[in-house]
């Protein structure tokens, strides 16, 4: 390689001259052959992981994909056998004895019985003889070893003849059962086709047909009625033109199917298996579909689902636009009935107008006089009415007059009953206070005594408290005596064990006499052990043997418990075989 800096004109004049330069080196052919080896080397087995990543991720895709169609298979097997047991009690109850003489109940027996007849004579003709020779040729086999060579080969041969004119006969049994199945198959398909189009056509008949409410009315004007019928009709032909529409574009989509009508009825069985709340559907049939139809590409599959909604939107559109028809056919029949029976009325009412106009002057004549008589009966009445309530004015206000008499005489009565009231309760009021004024006095005299005895109660009270306060000041003073006598002997303790020793730098830079005997200066034969060379004031083994907390921690070592929660608590609350001095309580505490 070389540098940035090099021109073109530069490395063409260099390659002619063949001038070497510093700014490029030699190349190792073997070093990058051995390095584009390691790389292909690691390539490889990267693409090796690769694959076994890609296969294992097909495979847990696959599985995944069982499962669900497993979940999926067993819902439906478990509806499949709710529809067959409750299929079965609908033909039991079918065949019970109350319908025993329908015309089509026995038809349908004679054919079950037909059936089965036809079963028994297939297994006497066809299933039986097959036993009958796998049970020769078991017997055959059996006794082969007996015979020779040369024997046994003539017999096979002779088998292996039957075995093929059997097979022969059972491949035209199942072809010509192949055949009937296929007929049968046909002539039913048929048969619900045309039952489906005969229905459909019935239907769209019926809807476009004058319906007979419009044609048995009767109406008294007729242009009324033709132009309601011309309505129907345009009506009807709008929906007729809409359902042709349907129909062509039904037939077309049908002609697009990529699929057989064998593979079509097995594309709607499996549609049928997956609900359709069901999480991932599609993908879920459309793999059931690809193992079903080997022999249909995705693509295929894919098209024939367009085009299967298509036809099953279209179709739907179609029922719907039936039951819009049938909805507004019977709406407008409604209304026309309604109409018709309106124009009917207004005809009749006009008609009975004319005949009752005469009526009703003769009627208008009596009525008039009549009003003229209840008028003047009226008016006396009215007369009569203010009489008498003038009277009963009269009587009230009488009443009226001795009920306020007896008010007042009431009212002076009521007064002095109230003045007596007041004269009793003023009297009880005054005897009520001179008690309470005695009370009041009784009081002050026994407060006054008890005040004189609160004075006694604090000047006691005082007193004993002076007293304890004179006990605790000389309770203290004791404390700080003894206290200074702890001190004076502390202090006596420290001298005691106080460093006496003088400053001498050369015995302490010098040689100890322990260090002198380890390492053998001083002395010429062998040193014998037989004391410590310095005295330790701690315990003894003798001590320690004999010390309870030792001995218990040891036993429960032994046991394997002196980690447990019970040692942790016992081991601190076992006291020493001697107590410790008294000087020392505060160190032992701490330590």
């Amino acid at each position: 390689t070389c540098a940035p800096s090099a021109s073109p004109d530069n490395l063409i004049f260099h390659m002619k001259n063949e001038i070497r330069s510093t700014k490029y080196k030699p190349v190792d052919y073997q070093q990058l052959h051995a390095l584009t080896e390691a790389k292909k080397l690691a390539s490889a087995s990267t693409e090796l992981k690769i694959r076994k990543t890609v296969q294992t991720s097909k495979l847990s895709k696959e599985q995944t994909l069982i499962k669900q169609h497993k979940q999926v298979w067993w819902q439906e097997h478990q509806r499949l056998n709710e529809v067959r047991y409750k299929m079965e009690s609908e033909i039991k109850s079918l065949f019970s004895e109350e319908n025993i003489g329908n015309e089509c109940l026995s038809d349908l027996m004679n054919f079950e019985q037909e059936l089965s007849e036809q079963w028994c004579t297939y297994l006497k003709n066809v299933i039986n003889p097959i036993q009958q020779l796998r049970e020769d040729l078991k017997y055959r086999q059996h006794h082969i070893s007996q015979y020779s060579h040369s024997h046994s080969e003539s017999n096979s041969m002779k088998v292996l003849e039957e075995v093929d004119f059997v097979k022969k006969q059972l491949k035209a049994v199942y072809e010509q059962l192949r055949l009937e199945q296929q007929e049968i198959e046909n002539y039913l398909s048929d048969w619900s086709m045309k039952i489906l189009d005969h229905s459909s056509e019935e239907r769209s008949n019926l809807l476009s047909q004058l319906p007979m409410e419009l044609e048995t009315l009767e109406c008294p004007y007729p242009d009324l009625k033709s132009s309601i019928l011309n309505e129907f009709y345009n009506f009807t032909e709008k929906y007729q033109k809409k359902l042709q529409d349907f129909d062509l574009q039904l037939e077309d989509i049908y002609r697009n199917f990529q699929l057989s009508d064998e593979d079509h009825w097995i594309y709607q069985a499996v549609l049928d298996q997956y609900p359709g709340d069901l999480c991932g559907r599609r993908t879920l049939y459309l793999d059931m579909l690809q193992r079903c139809l080997p022999h249909k590409s995705r693509h295929d599959l894919v098209e024939h689902e367009k085009y299967c909604n298509q036809y099953r939107f279209a179709k739907e559109q179609r029922r719907i636009l039936i039951l819009s028809w049938n909805k507004n056919r019977r709406d407008f029949i409604q209304k026309a009935v309604l109409t018709l029976a309106e124009a009917c009325a207004t005809h009749e009412m006009e008609s009975m107008l004319v005949k009752d106009r005469k009526k009703q002057q003769e009627v208008c004549a009596d009525l008039k006089a009549k009003v003229l008589q209840w008028r003047a009966r009226q008016e006396e009445i009215t007369r009569l009415e203010m009489e008498i309530s003038a009277r009963r004015r009269e009587k009230e206000e009488e009443k009226e007059k001795l009920w306020k008499k007896k008010e007042l005489l009431q009212r002076e009565e009521k007064k002095k009953e109230i003045r007596k009231y007041r004269a009793d309760k003023e009297q009880k009021w005054q005897e009520m206070e001179m008690r309470g004024l005695r009370r009041l006095e009784e009081l002050k005299k026994l407060m006054a005594e008890q005040s004189v005895k609160d004075r006694e109660r604090v000047k006691y009270r005082q007193e004993l408290l002076e007293k304890r306060l004179m006990e605790k000041k000389e309770v203290a003073l004791q404390e700080a005596l003894e206290e200074e006598e702890r001190e004076k002997r502390l202090e006596a303790l420290r001298k005691q064990v106080a460093i006496v020793a003088q400053f001498d730098p050369v015995r302490m830079m010098s040689d100890t006499v322990a260090s002198k005997a380890r390492m053998g200066i001083g002395t010429e034969e062998e040193f014998i052990l037989q004391k410590p060379l310095f005295t330790l004031n701690t315990y003894n083994e003798q001590q320690i043997i004999s010390d309870p907390r030792l001995r218990f921690e040891l036993a429960l070592r032994e046991a394997g418990l002196h980690k447990t929660f019970y040692a942790k608590e016992i081991l601190p609350k076992i006291s020493p075989q001697k107590p410790p001095r008294k000087d020392m309580e505060s160190t032992v505490f701490k330590i």
